[in-house]
């Protein structure tokens, strides 16, 4: 990986000078993935923009739709060129249109994988402590097009309940938070039963663990973890790919990697919040790895 990060840093050194007078595009549209409110995405993201914007000599600007599903159509419909997607958006813009996009990088835990969990919680003075006790409650999830947010619970969490997903079947009712962010705190302020989200599962349950939306949700001082408790985890789940439009001209689509790859290295506090928390950086990734929850994305849909 270092090698490959200096071979993209020299070749990013080399070619900005050409790729400033480049006009093959004359911006580049960065989409935000929803699962926290929309300011704190674009702060979290605005170094990446400047610095987008300084390597590739154009305009550069976030975009932060309300919904997962407005990222993925905006990738179709070629007006956002990057996003770093869940492995289900992905599966869905993949279905949708092979050529749209192409994945370029998947964020490195610190232990050196690339696995995120699903996480449910719940507060701890509901009593509830697993899924067999929220039979007949409101269970919270945060966007249909989410994979820990639904694809993945919506596929094992019934091998626990011997149930559907569906309201009335097992769970009183089962809702939809609007977001990773949203399911956070819709349970600690005690709106829904128990919810469910994203983390690596490295570190400390107090502090969200290293990283994930838990971890987002702490250090945005919304939630205190010991007020809530785990009552489910999912199996690993491959972390979802930075992609690119495939019809980027290729000098962008090398430059923007290179500064993606360095940027742990670089900046590390831009990369803290772009990559959601702690991280060791990024790696190569394709189109491979995810074709295990494209079949699963088929599966439901039939």
């Amino acid at each position: 990986m270092k090698k490959l990060i200096a071979a993209l840093a020299a070749t990013t050194a080399l070619a900005t000078p050409a790729l400033a007078e480049d006009k093959s595009i004359s911006e580049f549209r960065i989409g935000l993935l929803g699962g926290e409110n929309a300011q704190d995405r674009l702060n979290n993201n605005e170094c990446l923009r400047a610095k987008t914007e300084e390597l590739l000599g154009v305009p550069t600007k976030l975009f932060a739709p309300a919904d997962y599903n407005g990222v993925i159509q905006g990738l179709l419909g070629g007006t956002i060129d990057m996003a770093w997607l869940g492995a289900s958006g992905y599966a869905k813009t993949y279905l949708s249109d092979p050529e749209a996009v192409e994945p370029i990088l998947v964020k490195v835990n610190n232990d050196g994988g690339y696995g995120y969990y699903s996480i449910g919680f719940a507060r701890k003075d509901s009593g509830i402590t697993s899924i067999e006790d929220l039979k007949d409650k409101t269970f919270g999830f945060g966007d249909p097009n989410s994979t820990s947010g639904f694809l993945i619970p919506s596929i094992e969490i019934p091998e626990v309940t011997g149930a559907t997903m569906t309201s009335g079947d097992y769970f009183g009712e089962v809702k939809f938070t609007g977001g990773h962010e949203q399911t956070i705190v819709a349970v600690n302020n005690g709106d829904i039963d128990a919810g469910v989200s994203w983390a690596d599962g490295l570190g400390e349950w107090e502090d969200g663990f290293n990283s994930g939306a838990l971890r987002r949700a702490v250090d945005a001082g919304l939630v205190d973890m010991n007020d809530l408790v785990k009552i489910w985890q999912s199996k690993p789940i491959p972390e979802g790919p930075i992609v690119l439009r495939k019809a980027l001209p290729e000098d962008v689509k090398v430059k923007f990697t290179a500064l993606m790859a360095s940027l742990p290295a670089m900046d590390p506090d831009c990369a803290y919040g772009v990559l959601s928390g702690e991280a060791k950086g990024v790696m190569p990734i394709g189109h491979d790895a995810y074709e295990v929850i494209i079949e699963a994305r088929k599966l439901k849909s039939n």
